[in-house]
């Protein structure tokens, strides 16, 4: 084949002036394996029963191979045969070959069976905590040849990227602004929050608070869209407490444990964000509970994929050890 300026087109990954005799040659995998048999029995009938097949087909596979090559590759001797130094040598390449073959066959089973691959998961913060980081420890106990990817995040984001083809499956909730049918949904969880505050705040550790008490104060906050956000916000408004006026809005986590251990900010956070940080097993931190007389509710959230987009093996096997944490 040419190209338009008449010159020979270079298929990819050949070198040009590449002749490639033996790639276009007709040697098979078969003849790989009848050559390394060869190597391995020094006899053609040893070699034709590692084949499964006659002895005259043995040699005739031989006399292919030799035609091809346009050199002897055995001598026969009066007990078996003698590779020849391009039969050596053949068989030498041909192990690699077969080695390889074998290697690409284990890899694509251990991909069939979800052992090995990679997989791409979003997660708002208290699912991350609570579902995928029990199910990841777990697949990696397992499997520890699966490479897992997880990107913590608001849902806006993590939708997004899930439509992008970033992530496999999202563990958030489908924003408004999104249209629903674009995804496959199962709702697992419903997210409850608290307020937090450094230990030793005036806040901390006595009665109930009542909510109206916690206006005066920093607040630190997720973004005005997120879920959160407005649940903390419908508490101030249902129950007619004007609405905190002094607020840092991040989505970052750490800046909003950074922002309440080192001022008298507030913030609401999952429940489960905040068992983590005061554990003994989490970063038994210096943060303190509001214990308060309101329930923080937030929407529920679901596990979510693109409709009509299969899950690979591995993605699936995580899905599932999921869905198995929820029950």
């Amino acid at each position: 084949m040419r190209d338009r300026g008449g010159a020979p087109k270079v298929e990819p990954g050949v070198a040009a002036g590449d002749g490639s005799p033996l790639q276009r040659s007709g040697l098979s995998l078969r003849h790989m394996r009848m050559i390394v048999a060869l190597d391995d029995h020094g006899r053609v009938s040893a070699a034709a029963q590692v084949m499964n097949i006659s002895q005259p087909a043995a040699s005739r596979m031989i006399a292919e191979m030799e035609a091809v090559l346009g050199a002897q590759l055995c001598e026969r001797l009066p007990r078996g045969i003698a590779l020849t130094p391009y039969g050596k040598a053949l068989a030498r390449r041909a192990r690699s070959i077969l080695l390889e073959m074998r290697e690409a066959d284990r890899e694509i089973a251990e991909l069939k069976a979800g052992r090995g691959g990679s997989v791409f998961l979003g997660a708002v913060t208290a699912p991350a905590i609570e579902l995928a980081v029990p199910a990841i420890r777990e697949i990696r106990r397992l499997h520890p040849r699966i490479e897992i990817t997880m990107q913590v995040e608001t849902s806006n984001v993590l939708a997004r990227e899930l439509i992008a083809s970033r992530h496999d499956f999202i563990i958030a909730r489908v924003p408004d602004d999104l249209n629903p049918r674009l995804f496959d949904s199962r709702v697992i969880g419903v997210e409850k929050a608290c307020l937090i505050v450094r230990r030793g705040h005036r806040l901390a550790g006595g009665r109930p608070v009542r909510l109206e008490e916690t206006a005066g104060y920093d607040w630190v906050f997720q973004s005005g869209g997120s879920p959160l956000r407005q649940a903390m916000e419908a508490n101030f408004l249902n129950r007619d407490i004007p609405l905190p006026e002094r607020i840092l809005n991040t989505s970052s986590l750490l800046l909003t444990l950074v922002m309440v251990a080192q001022s008298d900010a507030i913030a609401p956070v999952s429940i489960q964000v905040a068992r983590f940080i005061q554990s003994p097993e989490g970063l038994a931190g210096a943060i303190d509970v509001v214990p308060t007389e309101i329930d923080i509710e937030v929407r529920p959230y679901s596990l979510i994929t693109v409709r009509h987009r299969a899950l690979s093996p591995a993605a699936r096997m995580l899905y599932d050890f999921i869905l198995r944490e929820v029950s």
